[in-house]
């Protein structure tokens, strides 16, 4: 490709073809060389500030971070070119989980060792390794995105400034008393090894087996039956309960029942919270170590905490004879057992409910154990309280209740991972004179730095992956440090990502930043909804119907690509450019809707890019002889009326994006430059450009200049390659070196031109209609046919008949006249148009027949219609709650279609009363 030197006023041609990766890489290397994304904290610009959802380091761009960087990189782009200081911090997250078990998998495959063998310092060398030679994937992917981010402000949550701001919050909160350490029960993942969040567990059903098992009452031939899905768990049952008000077994409670196989005596408890006495037996065996109620109901009753698992889920010395098995190897045994000794009552077929961890797949374990965690209620009522003042804005509106309902119920945040890979928990613990350390010891101390003095030895628990994102709004700006950047920066103008996070992330980083900032870390949350494929459906592997991005930007091969998209491309999938892929993810989204996706809508992205590139390249070929010179030129009709069209997107699309309505931004600016400018305009323009007229084409070179670099500005946010690769080319004097540096278009209320506006409608109807008769009545394109038009209004006749050149040579016609109405003529297609009817004989040209069936098709249609709005507005609710703007806009509907059915049964029975 030609490198085309800044601001020459010379147009260099366009290559015959829109090739999207060559102009992709070529651009993204000139704006990042040349700084045009790094914002500057000392300029006098309003700031605008964005931080990108920090990827895990781990990852790879899926179509969420697509959709992400897409919508992100739209409103940055948008604000940098109204004038905004536009700063958008790039980022990735360490992943704490998810890059141990990657590296943790790479170590044994290659080098047949466990992490254990390596040891802790050395095993984090390799992590940090790794992330040296991976770890850049993702900063490449976006940048072939097209997302302007100032990657001279990258950061990442393990960095030496990000590890400070975690430290400092850590100590500052434990001296609050909003960080403490506490045994409690927990998720654990018995092969990761360590405790998991909410987050981190999916709920999967899986068939199974409900087991029966009689517990026999001590002093009594009374037997309890319990039913369970885990029967290895009852090995630490700690006592029988039954609800209170039960007569079945209210005379029970107080007594004892003999835990089968051990023989260990357990109370029976009555307990109204627990046990639902409608439900199964009644009865419900309490094991508070290994179940989350069983925990609760074990604190209220005082019950003893008997943990039977080893961290890798191996039966324990409480465990009695069965220690030493694994615990599906317990549960075998223990059920022989019971069967075995009697005890076995039944067992039958259940959907059980399954936990099981995100990364590894293995099953959850509850388990008791030391962790650390945040007193989350008083930094959730600050920022509820942010939240009902208006401090923060969800959009959309609804997700408002949702973030209530959580952050009203919240509990307190398990923050400590036993994990390598992480920010290591600051608390140090004192080392005795034999050289041992007591982890469950309230003996510590929480610093910024080790203690200077005796012997310490820190925490081996690193913080969970969520407790760095929380304060990623500031942490990324420089705090704790007063950088120039936070000064600045500080608070974000909006948090974009996706819903599926807003208890996870979003209300963590609103706390956090409330609580260390004074303020909320952005006064608006845009949350944008899932991508699915075209039907809806969620995409995952196993259907077949996911597919990377990258493979959508560049082309795949056949081979390359899931088994849904290979049947519909066999030949593998061609290039469709990140400008298509951009247009397609900015247009599908509409709040509160789950976003749609296929190949064949980026396909019409991509044929989008080709008609602008067209239209770009005819442009430049009827350019060369032109110059500005400064002095307006006064052009036709179509002049104005392009750019008043042009003047009133503009207005659209700006108020679009203010409201963050993307789909309406991007489809006005979509149907501006397709249909006015590339379908209607272009076409005008061509007799001026290509005339005799000296001053007609130098009005059609002018407007066709000034139109085109604002439509480019207009799209630049959205398509920001082929945008800039054109604009570079156009021959106007440029006040900045690239269009991603220049002004966006904003609304001028000067070059509307309502009258230009009116006059051109009608001749865009005329056309439009005629076209529609040709292609449904099977008339040649080369036939020279007769068109007329019957019109009330001498206005619309005048502005018709003063454009019959440009109507003759749109529409491929021999003759056409705008005159007053008459009779009709005989055998003639008709339509009927806003305050006329166009008329195009057909003798001679088509088959009456068909054309009968054309008319009949159009009335169906027209009473279909009309049916469907006459019942609505006969419902006096809807009339009643329906705002009035949109119960007029209905009834003028309704009228027009009533003129509509009648013309068009007119026109039938003229064709009908003609002999065939």
């Amino acid at each position: 490709m030609t490198d085309v030197k800044m601001g020459s006023l010379a147009a260099a041609e366009l290559a015959k073809s829109y090739e999207p990766a060559s102009v992709e890489a070529h651009w993204s290397r000139i704006w990042e060389e040349r700084g045009c994304f790094t914002a500057n904290p000392n300029s006098a610009r309003e700031p605008y500030c964005l931080v990108l959802p920090p990827p895990n380091v781990t990852g790879s761009l899926h179509l969420g971070h697509a959709l992400t960087a897409t919508i992100q990189d739209v409103l940055i782009r948008w604000k940098r070119m109204l004038g905004f200081e536009a700063l958008w911090v790039p980022g990735m997250d360490h992943a704490g989980i998810a890059t141990q078990m990657v590296v943790e998998r790479e170590l044994l495959a290659t080098d047949g060792k466990s992490r254990q063998d390596l040891g802790r310092e050395a095993f984090t060398e390799r992590v940090w390794k790794w992330k040296a030679n991976y770890g850049a994937k993702i900063g490449e992917q976006h940048r072939r995105l097209g997302a302007s981010l100032d990657w001279s402000r990258e950061r990442f949550t393990l960095d030496s400034g990000l590890s400070l701001a975690v430290r400092e919050v850590f100590v500052r909160l434990y001296e609050e008393g909003l960080i403490y350490r506490a045994q409690r029960l927990i998720h654990w993942d018995p092969e990761l090894l360590t405790a998991l969040s909410d987050l981190e567990v999916e709920n999967e059903e899986r068939d199974g087996t409900l087991w029966s098992i009689a517990y026999p009452v001590v002093g009594s031939a009374e037997r309890l039956t319990v039913a369970t899905t885990r029967p290895e768990t009852m090995l630490g049952d700690s006592a029988i309960a039954v609800h209170p008000e039960d007569s079945r077994y209210r005379h029970l409670i107080g007594k004892t029942a003999l835990l089968p196989l051990l023989e260990r005596e357990i109370p029976i408890i009555g307990d109204a919270e627990l046990v639902d006495p409608t439900f199964g037996t009644g009865v419900v065996k309490v094991t508070p170590a290994h179940d989350h109620r069983d925990y609760a109901t074990g604190q209220r009753h005082g019950l003893p905490m008997i943990n039977i698992f080893t961290e890798r889920a191996v039966v324990n010395e409480n465990g009695g004879p069965y220690a030493g098995l694994d615990r599906f190897e317990a549960r075998e045994k223990v059920l022989s057992d019971l069967e075995a000794q009697g005890f076995l009552v039944e067992a039958k077929p259940y959907r059980i409910p399954l936990a099981v961890s995100q990364r590894s797949k293995s099953p959850v374990e509850p388990r008791l154990s030391w962790q650390w965690y945040v007193r989350v209620a008083p930094l959730a009522e600050a920022a509820l309280a942010a939240v009902h003042r208006g401090d923060i804005r969800f959009v959309p509106e609804g997700w408002t209740n949702t973030f209530y309902a959580w952050m009203n119920n919240i509990h307190d945040w398990c923050i400590s991972r036993q994990l390598w890979w992480g920010h290591q928990i600051p608390a140090w613990y004192p080392v005795d004179s034999q050289g041992q350390v007591d982890w469950t010891a309230s003996t510590f101390v929480v610093a910024r730095e080790a203690p200077s003095q005796g012997k310490w030895i820190q925490d081996t628990d690193v913080l969970d992956t969520w407790f760095s994102s929380a304060l990623w709004p500031f942490s990324a700006l420089g705090w704790p440090s007063e950088t120039e950047d936070l000064k600045r920066f500080y608070p974000n103008a909006l948090l974009e990502t996706g819903h599926d996070i807003i208890f996870y992330w979003v209300a963590r980083m609103v706390m956090m930043g409330i609580h260390f900032m004074g303020k909320p870390p952005f006064p608006i949350v845009y949350l944008h909804a899932m991508v699915r494929d075209e039907k809806g459906e969620k995409m995952s592997k196993t259907k077949g119907n996911v597919i990377d991005p990258l493979d959508i930007i560049g082309g795949a091969p056949a081979k390359a690509l899931p088994p849904a998209i290979r049947n519909r491309y066999p030949e593998g999938l061609p290039p469709m450019g990140a400008d298509a892929l951009r247009l397609t993810l900015a247009q599908s989204t509409q709040q509160g809707r789950e976003i749609r996706l296929s190949i064949d809508r980026v396909a019409g992205s991509r044929a989008f890019c080709n008609k602008l590139w067209n239209a770009a390249r005819f442009a430049m070929m009827n350019l060369h002889d032109w110059k500005p010179t400064g002095e307006p030129v006064r052009g036709g009709i179509f002049d104005a009326w392009i750019t008043s069209r042009l003047e009133r997107t503009v207005e659209a699309v700006n108020q679009s994006l203010e409201g963050f309505d993307f789909s309406a931004a991007t489809s006005a600016a979509y149907q501006f430059t397709w249909g006015d400018f590339c379908d209607w305009y272009i076409e005008v323009a061509k007799s001026a450009l290509q005339g005799e007229d000296a001053d007609a084409r130098r009005a059609a070179q002018s407007t066709l200049v000034q139109c085109l670099d604002r439509t480019l500005r207009l799209l630049h946010p959205f398509i920001p390659f082929i945008t800039e690769e054109i604009w570079q080319r156009l021959p106007i004097s440029k006040a900045e070196e690239t269009l991603a540096t220049s002004a966006y278009p904003i609304f001028l209320a000067m070059n509307v031109d309502a009258a230009s506006e009116a006059q051109v409608a009608p001749v865009l109807e005329v056309v439009s209609a005629i076209r529609v008769i040709r292609s449904e009545s099977g008339i040649h394109p080369a036939e020279r046919i007769f068109a007329v038009v019957h019109a009330e209004d001498p206005a619309m006749r005048s502005a018709l008949t003063q454009q019959t050149a440009v109507i003759t040579r749109l529409a491929g016609l021999g003759e056409f006249r705008a005159i007053a109405p008459e009779s009709k003529p005989r055998l003639a297609a008709s339509q009927v148009l806003r305050g006329a009817e166009l008329f195009v004989p057909l003798s001679g040209i088509v088959d009456l027949s068909e054309e009968r069936n054309r008319l009949q098709r159009e009335l169906d249609r027209s009473r279909a219609e009309w049916g469907s709005l006459d019942r609505k507005l006969s419902n006096a609710s809807f009339v009643a709650r329906a705002p009035s703007e949109i119960v007029d806009r209905d009834r003028e509907r309704v009228a027009e279609l009533a003129g509509r059915m009648k013309k068009i049964s007119a026109n039938l029975q003229n064709i009908s009363e003609v002999p065939e």
